[in-house]
């Protein structure tokens, strides 16, 4: 969760914002959340000033942070709206701003290219080693709320193997993940198996391969906290589903166990079912239902939270 930063001061923040390295941060943190060690690398700085000028803008109130353990992320405070013109302006003056923007983007590339990494090198394994939130009982549970035919997209799908049991109801499935080695086992599951109505696509859940209103019903099975932005990926669901299409998500509910970033290449710890209905609401969906529908016994117990949602017609 965030960090939020004290109510602004307009003198404080004019002070703050007089400082064209400051104003080079508020340019990049508006299009992306950045630790300081990516901040380091986009505009060749030391640490040390780099989190100098992080705290007098997180003091005007104009930026927030998220703690993660190893790194916290900032990001422009989402409170602050008086921003949005001085900084458009600020783009066209600061001649550093374009080059600044082109590294945050290989920045960026480098975060989603270890992500894929790791799910490349594990493809074909997911299944015989232990991964935090795999519930037999949460995806029974969403099953519930499933009524075929449907047209299903399942956006960070993994080896597929849940896209195989949604086939067996399913009018179609729309397989969706960002690993080209995960498509790859997958699609060789389905045609040993002679399963016929999946769809493998290689394809990121916040830039969906799928045109706009083709589908049904979107899952997210224990995917959603691998995106960099989950926002970003809900709305893609918004986008993809007909009207009165239906979005259902198995997540894990936030907790404390930091190791999973590493072991498991996860980027959130979970969520709250509160923020799953902000983000989810956001997003434009309506008559949001959540739940926590499994609690593993095993230490670090991991649960499994259930949130539906409809796309109005």
């Amino acid at each position: 969760m965030y960090q939020k930063a004290p109510m602004p001061s307009i003198v404080k923040i004019l002070r703050v914002v007089a400082d064209p390295n400051r104003l080079r941060i508020l340019l990049l943190l508006r299009g992306e959340e950045l630790s300081v060690a990516e901040l380091q690398e986009i505009l060749v700085m030391g640490q040390s000033t780099i989190s100098t000028h992080l705290s007098q803008l997180k003091q005007a109130g104009l930026v927030e942070d998220r703690r993660t353990g190893k790194s916290n992320p900032y990001r422009l405070s989402k409170s602050e709206g008086i921003l949005d013109e001085l900084l458009t302006r600020a783009q066209a003056e600061i001649p550093e701003a374009g080059a600044d923007l082109a590294a945050m983007r290989r920045v960026v590339k480098k975060r989603q290219d270890k992500m894929r990494s790791f799910f490349d090198n594990v493809a074909g394994r997911l299944g015989k080693n232990y991964v935090p939130g795999q519930s037999w009982k949460g995806v029974a549970e969403a099953l519930l709320h499933l009524i075929p035919p449907l047209v299903v997209a399942d956006l960070g799908a993994g080896e597929g193997t849940f896209a195989l049991l949604l086939a067996q109801r399913a009018k179609k499935v729309i397989a969706v993940d960002t690993s080209a080695k995960m498509i790859d086992v997958a699609r060789d599951q389905a045609l040993r198996l002679g399963v016929k109505n999946v769809d493998y696509r290689l394809g990121d859940m916040e830039e969906v391969p799928i045109d706009d209103g083709q589908v049904d019903l979107v899952f997210f099975s224990q995917s959603l906290h691998h995106a960099l932005h989950p926002d970003r990926a809900l709305r893609e669901a918004w986008r993809i589903l007909k009207p009165g299409g239906r979005i259902v998500i198995l997540d894990l509910v936030k907790h404390r166990f930091e190791e999973a970033r590493e072991l498991y290449a996860d980027e959130w710890l979970g969520f709250s079912e509160s923020e799953v209905e902000m983000i989810l609401e956001k997003a434009g969906f309506q008559q949001v239902q959540t739940s926590v529908v499994h609690k593993e016994p095993e230490t670090p117990q991991f649960q499994t939270l259930l949130a539906v949602a409809n796309k109005q017609t």
